[in-house]
């Protein structure tokens, strides 16, 4: 996807494997100047937490010094749910001011449209994800102001 914002030219890559340090994910970090880490809120999201950002740290050393996190996004977010509660205050206690205030609700739409073969856009423009990831990329960016 390419996004245009003063002259800059922004390319987002979607990368799987997070942990495969030589594979898809190796490629897309070394031609990265950030990374957006999705994070599920669920207790066992904060190992793969851990883990990304270890990645990020030995990519850094590795191959790519000016690799940084551009920001913790919340996704499958239910705000009734103590545990929701309880990953977003561990996160933003070792990311502080690197969450964005935009988070991905769980959402039955977002969880038909890849059965449909459809992006979010296609498959319901009106639906509570689609209007989320709006305001993501309206907040990605004002960051790049």
């Amino acid at each position: 996807a390419y996004g245009f914002w003063k002259d800059t030219k922004i390319n987002i890559i979607d990368t799987p494997g997070f942990f495969d340090f030589e594979g898809e994910l190796a490629c897309g970090l070394r031609a990265a100047d950030s990374v957006i880490i999705p994070i599920q809120c669920e207790f066992l999201s904060l190992e793969g937490l851990v883990q990304i950002n270890d990645t990020i740290k030995r990519m850094r050393q590795s191959y790519n010094p000016s690799l940084e996190i551009e920001g913790i996004l919340y996704t499958m977010y239910v705000g009734r749910y103590n545990v929701t509660a309880q990953v977003a205050q561990e996160v933003e206690k070792y990311f502080p001011n690197k969450v964005f205030k935009t988070v991905i609700p769980r959402n039955i739409a977002l969880s038909e449209a890849p059965s449909h073969g459809k992006p979010i856009m296609y498959y319901d423009v009106r639906s509570k994800g689609a209007e989320s990831y709006n305001n993501l990329a309206e907040e990605f960016l004002k960051m790049q102001k």
